[in-house]
């Protein structure tokens, strides 16, 4: 197991969830996606960057409610800014999103 963090700590985190409303290839890596995800009417639609093409082809991903940290601070991978991290699990060689079982609306609070 790795460090405890404290439920301070955890309440930090500003986990919502998104809908995938496009996918496309980065320009500059073979293994990125660049995804534009809809995250409410508060925080608007957002660009994140995943490395999951290995994993999922882009109609997969496509329209899938996903859980996102949008309070992490933007990054640039390979030339384009990434404004949120979407959650994964991995199993062995397998990757896949952390999906919403039933629907729920764009921006909805995970807690």
């Amino acid at each position: 197991m790795g460090d405890l963090i404290n439920i301070q700590d955890f309440m930090r985190l500003d986990l919502r969830v998104g809908r995938i409303v496009d996918v496309r290839d980065h320009p500059n890596a073979a293994k990125l996606y660049l995804l534009d995800v809809d995250l409410g009417p508060e925080l608007g639609r957002r660009q994140l960057v995943a490395g999951l093409k290995p994993y999922m082809p882009p109609e997969a991903l496509k329209d899938t409610l996903i859980v996102v940290v949008t309070n992490l601070e933007p990054a640039t991978l390979r030339g384009e800014r990434s404004d949120g991290m979407l959650l994964a699990a991995q199993e062995g060689d397998k990757v896949v999103p952390l999906t919403v079982a039933s629907p729920l609306a764009p921006g909805s609070k995970v807690r």
